[in-house]
Formats: C-alpha cells, sequence, structure tokens
C-alpha cells in the first residue's frame, strides 16, 4: 500500500487529532480509521461515472502516536469496483494538504 505516514505525537495532541477527525470526516466502523470523501472535481474520470460508488473516500489511520494517510480511493458502498485505485497526484496532495492543514490548525509539532 502507498501510504504517507507522520509519527512522533505526542498523545495529548493525539486526542485533537482523533477529534478533529471525528467532526470533519467519516467514522468508519473500523475504530481508529476514519474516511476523507474526495471532492468531486478531483475524481478521475471513472470514479467521476461511477455516481452509485460515492462517495469515494481516502483513509486516515490512527496509532498511539503516528497517522498514516492510504494512498488509495475507496468505494463506502462498493467492496470491488474498478474505480477503486490508487490516487493521482492531485488526490495524493489533496490528502496531505488535508492533514498538514488540520496540524497547522492544532498546532500540532511533530
Amino acid at each position: 500500500m502507498r501510504s504517507y505516514l507522520i509519527d512522533e505525537i505526542q498523545p495529548s495532541d493525539m486526542a485533537k487529532v482523533r477529534d478533529f477527525l471525528t467532526n470533519n470526516a467519516l467514522p468508519s466502523e473500523l475504530g481508529e480509521i476514519f474516511w476523507v470523501p474526495v471532492p468531486d472535481d478531483l475524481l478521475s474520470e471513472k470514479q467521476y461515472h461511477h455516481r452509485g460508488c460515492r462517495p469515494h473516500v481516502l483513509a486516515v489511520e490512527l496509532g498511539n502516536n503516528w497517522v498514516k494517510l492510504e494512498c488509495f480511493v475507496r468505494s463506502l458502498k462498493i467492496m470491488r469496483c474498478e474505480c477503486q485505485a490508487y490516487c493521482t497526484l492531485q488526490q495524493t496532495l489533496f490528502l496531505i494538504n488535508f492533514v498538514h492543514h488540520m496540524l497547522e490548525d492544532l498546532d500540532i509539532k511533530t
């Protein structure tokens, strides 16, 4: 899996991250995984035309002192579909910017 890892986060800051994601992303049934919806204008052509697969999302996983961003676009409705794929460059930048802005807004230093 292609991913982006931010580690060495203080436990008190992880609580702030969890709260932020609870309010700004979609929770999952998997506990420490949150879904960040991909804006329609960043969907690939195939993803855009697969309206029945929406929302298309990116996973953010939390650990004890780390945040991992998975660079893979998934559907929350269908387990397997050809529209699910590794991120385009624009989708990857969107996800990285989402988390960098989160860290900046929460004043978290790593």
